[in-house]
């Protein structure tokens, strides 16, 4: 699957994407650009939400958009997803992982440059850093400095994300500093039109093709 990862990544929340709403509120993401989809789904089972796992992916590549599922590692390599993204709890198991998932691999390296480092070389797909801003969605994590970007962007050819706290109107500085990747969670789910938001953030990536 050749999918560019660079662009806007809307990261779905349970409490402002509902499971009665969110399919209807990430087609208006993707009709707005966003070219990466994560379901972040912290309450559910496995089981629960399986179908909406298929269903979402199914949409996504309807608009040859990347389809990402959080930390169900084994969820992930049951349904072949097309992406997965896992944080520091499976960091120990990140060879275990690329060993068995085939998709793309993303990892939460926080504003760790060593982290990237071991990932690298366990060959995953991308690496996300943050938070750079306050996030109403994580309060109590802590603040990651804008030049590790501009340092990963220097060491790592691989792809970069940046979250935390971004909004349509802090977010050029962290394009400026390299990131290829915006994900962004309030500031798209809160917004009173989310295709109109999501073209705002699509289109400051319009100067980095």
């Amino acid at each position: 699957m050749s999918i560019k990862l660079s662009g806007l990544y809307v990261i779905s929340d349970d409490t402002l994407t509902p499971k009665e709403t969110i399919l209807t509120q990430i087609k208006e993401a993707l009709e707005g650009g966003a070219t990466i989809v994560q379901l972040r789904d912290k309450i559910s089972s496995d089981e629960e939400i399986e179908k909406l796992v298929l269903e979402l992916q199914e949409l996504c590549r309807e608009y040859k958009a990347l389809f990402v599922l959080n930390d169900r590692v084994e969820l992930a390599i049951k349904l072949k997803v097309d992406g997965l993204h896992v944080g520091k709890s499976d960091h120990n198991r990140v060879e275990e992982i690329r060993n068995n998932f085939k998709g793309i691999l993303g990892i939460s390296c926080y504003d760790s440059l060593d982290i990237a480092r071991e990932m690298e070389k366990l060959k995953v797909d991308y690496l996300a850093f943050g938070a750079f801003f306050a996030s109403s969605t994580k309060p109590n994590a802590p603040l990651a400095n804008q030049e590790t970007i501009t340092k990963a962007k220097k060491e790592f050819s691989l792809p970069i994300c940046v979250i935390g706290g971004i909004t349509s109107k802090n977010a050029e500085i962290l394009i400026n500093k390299g990131a290829h990747m915006l994900a962004v969670i309030s500031d798209v789910w809160k917004s009173k039109n989310i295709k109109e938001k999501c073209q705002e953030f699509t289109t400051l990536f319009k100067g980095e093709k």
